[in-house]
């Protein structure tokens, strides 16, 4: 019983979910949404208010351009890209407390969060296979 609440007490402190990162977002929690993926990724779509810092520039990049008092929340595309996991080990490397957003741009996505692209806002749906629709 203690190993499953040790790992799962840990896994909490290292991960969060759309949902509660844009809860976060909407009461002004202190902290750095950075979406990881490649430039192209990120002129497809992403997340308004998110940083863009490809996991590979992390190391050269994060501690010019961040405060590392500040945590730091990484994503990428879906729970089938490892790339937010990456991310989120540069960050720890150099110090920031990080988050990893399980789910990723699709989730957020698939949940209805706000997403924007160099033109503007994008579509808003909402999946019922995700969450409950009202």
């Amino acid at each position: 019983m203690t190993d499953a609440l040790d790992y799962l007490s840990a896994k909490l402190r290292h991960e969060t979910d759309p949902s509660d990162v844009y809860a976060s977002q909407q009461a002004g929690d202190s902290f750095v949404l950075v979406d990881v993926r490649s430039d192209e990724a990120w002129a497809q779509g992403r997340i308004p208010g998110a940083l863009h810092m490809p996991y590979r520039d992390i190391v050269r990049r994060a501690p010019l351009e961040l405060d590392p008092t500040v945590p730091v929340v990484v994503y990428c595309w879906s729970p089938g890209c490892n790339a937010a996991t990456k991310g989120a080990r540069e960050f720890a490397t150099a110090g920031f407390t990080v988050r990893e957003m399980i789910g990723g741009y699709e989730y957020w996505g698939r949940e209805g969060q706000p997403l924007e692209n160099d033109d503007g806002p994008l579509p808003r749906t909402f999946d019922p296979l995700v969450m409950v629709v009202r």
